[in-house]
């Protein structure tokens, strides 16, 4: 009786000891037995997803610096201004603005018109008032393409129209956080903002 109670104890005292083995107190323990790894390359990819999570002035943006199109327009001019206007990409934000050295949206639609001897108002709201209003499916590159962004019940943001495509529009813009880009009105956020079209040149 005392062997058969002495094994039993020495049993219950292996396996006691061996369960308490795979007890892991620590970060360090837990990599060595396997259980927890852990890779900078793997903490880079969660960050750079969390940096690139939906943007409302932002999402699907054109290289800052570059951008070919694959249509123009018919008019010369415009032609030119739109190429002119691509020349700003890259261009940091500044309320104001209308040089190389920071632009606002209508500084830069004011500036780049303004090199062809075409004055136009200095604010997007006034901007809006010149020209003739045009249909989405009558917008050409070269006219200016309004939007009334963050609520705003009147029009605050203008962009130069630098082509258009079957389901979509895209234009060059300032952003207030990336400065000046190409954007689409088939993002969600410009979709959703868009106001109306103007063409303040003739064809």
């Amino acid at each position: 009786m005392k062997k058969i109670t002495y094994l039993l104890f020495l049993t219950i005292t292996i396996v006691s000891c061996k369960t308490q083995s795979n007890i892991i107190t620590s970060k360090e323990e837990a990599i060595e037995k396997g259980v927890y790894s852990y890779t900078k390359e793997k903490k880079t990819t969660n960050r750079l997803v969390a940096e690139t999570s939906y943007d409302s002035e932002t999402t699907n943006e054109y290289d800052k610096t570059t951008y070919i199109r694959v249509s123009k327009s018919e008019n010369a001019l415009a032609n030119q201004i739109v190429d002119d206007a691509l020349r700003n990409l890259g261009v940091s934000y500044k309320t104001g603005g209308t040089t190389k050295t920071g632009m606002d949206c209508s500084g830069l639609v004011f500036s780049t018109f303004g090199n062809y001897d075409i004055k136009l108002p200095r604010t997007s709201i006034d901007m809006a008032k010149e020209g003739e209003m045009m249909s989405t499916k009558e917008a050409q590159p070269g006219d200016l393409i309004f939007f009334k962004t963050n609520g705003k019940t009147v029009v605050n943001h203008v962009g130069i129209i630098v082509e258009v495509l079957p389901n979509e529009i895209k234009f060059i813009h300032s952003s207030t956080q990336k400065g000046v880009i190409v954007s689409s009105t088939s993002d969600a956020y410009y979709g959703k903002t868009f106001a109306q079209i103007n063409r303040v040149l003739e064809y």
